[in-house]
């Protein structure tokens, strides 16, 4: 490793440059004196670009960008955005409380545009703490010295055991469905594996682009249902700081209990989608006969293998307990995301980190990592076993943001509100 430089360390380094890093950037912007950098290995921002389907749109309301609901006045609002576009006027004809999937990724390219500190073509290798500042390695800057770092290096396609090894051999994710779709639109039979809202957008764009009596369209799901997605205005209050402060304040056996239960807040589909699915279905019955498509819920593959060039897919009804196997073309899988290992980044500071019973990150109310010694490092995303399933919800970026600016300036750079939610959780404050 090469000697450090000898010009004053950064006050903030980010590792990745997603929505949650690019929100911290555009927070710390107009701070006085505030010395950041953030390294994103891809050469131009990117958000999920595989799962551009004409027609999604979020599922959170165009106010969780990625500063509005800390900043407001922030040169770098979604309503900046559309200033600069000219596309105001439009937008405010347009009654468009949730925009196109499409419109989220360029207002984030065009923020990324305008921040410096962001720097694309970078990737950092590895951080090691040097005594008095933090270390990365940079490629190919060469090493940069901070005083704190902030990991936002987001999450990675998860493949389901028995499909992984057929990986690119008839079987994709979700993840990249759009490189794929011409391949899947040929194909004559194909199935749709995940009950979440990438599945049924995937199994909604090939139903509605293959004509009719072209193969079969089969979409399985564990689930036992095709299940909304809990949007109940309070419900939603699980998505706000009260609820991340409470879930926190909680043991980690209770924590590991209440994820999985909360499955229908971040693992279900919209009603419009399901909504849309079930006209598009109804429609081909029209003038007789059913469409030519399986939706099998509670039904998980238990094994997969490749003959004579189609996939053959293991069953198991995990309420029957039935068996059965099918032959497909193709598999698309919509299963999900795991945070990526931050193991070889974080390589030098192994015995320093702190981690938990189940191996993973010890994070503070503050969404520090706990280290036995160093400055503050930070982390993003990757905390859904600490401070709940709002971790990678986009109506928190900015709070959390915030709450990471302020604790490496040490003072109060943005007010946060003391209160966010009517529900009160737990009985520790009771009125």
């Amino acid at each position: 490793m090469t000697d450090p430089p000898l010009d004053p360390p950064l006050d903030l380094a980010g590792v990745g440059i997603g929505p949650a890093n690019l929100s911290l950037a555009a927070l710390a912007a107009p701070v006085d004196g505030l010395r950041t950098a953030f390294f994103e290995q891809s050469p131009r921002f990117r958000w999920h670009p595989g799962l551009m389907i004409d027609g999604t749109t979020l599922q959170v309301p165009f106010l969780a960008d990625l500063v509005s609901l800390v900043d407001p006045v922030n040169p770098l609002s979604f309503l900046a955005y559309l200033r600069d576009r000219e596309r105001l006027f439009p937008f405010y004809l347009a009654e468009n409380f949730h925009i196109p999937r499409a419109e989220y990724d360029d207002y984030c390219a065009w923020a990324s545009a305008r921040l410096p500190a962001c720097r694309y073509g970078q990737r950092v290798r590895s951080v090691r703490w040097a005594g008095d500042v933090f270390e990365l390695d940079v490629e190919p800057a060469g090493v940069v010295r901070a005083r704190a770092v902030v990991l936002g290096v987001g999450t990675e396609p998860v493949l389901p055991a028995p499909l992984e090894p057929l990986a690119g051999n008839g079987v994709v994710h979700s993840a990249d469905y759009l490189p794929a779709r011409r391949r899947l639109l040929a194909a004559p039979d194909v199935t749709v594996v995940g009950s979440g809202q990438s599945g049924a957008e995937v199994f909604l764009d090939l139903l509605r682009a293959r004509p009719s009596g072209h193969g079969t369209l089969r979409w399985l799901t564990r689930t036992p249902a095709y299940a909304p997605m809990e949007y109940s205005k309070l419900g939603l209050e699980q998505f706000t700081p009260d609820y991340v402060r409470f879930f926190h304040g909680l043991d980690e056996p209770t924590r590991d209990r209440l994820v999985p239960a909360q499955w229908q807040l971040y693992k279900a589909i919209s009603a419009e989608t399901i909504a849309e699915i079930h006209d598009e279905l109804y429609r081909r019955t029209v003038g007789g006969g059913w469409p030519n498509t399986a939706l099998l819920p509670g039904v998980e593959v238990v094994a997969a293998g490749e003959g004579d060039g189609r996939i053959e897919l293991s069953l198991r009804h995990v309420a029957q307990g039935a068996a059965a196997s099918v032959r497909t073309d193709a598999v698309v899988c919509a299963t999900g995301y795991r945070e990526r290992d931050t193991a070889a980044l974080l390589a030098p500071l192994a015995d320093l980190v702190e981690r938990d019973a189940a191996g993973r990150l010890a994070v503070d109310a503050d969404y520090r990592v706990r280290l036995r010694a160093g400055g503050p490092l930070f982390v993003q995303n990757a905390e859904r076993h600490t401070h709940g399933v709002g971790a990678p919800d986009l109506g928190l970026v900015a709070w959390r943001s915030a709450r990471i600016l302020n604790t490496v300036c040490g003072r109060e750079v943005h007010r946060l509100p003391a209160r966010t939610a009517f529900t009160t959780f737990g009985l520790g404050e009771v009125p």
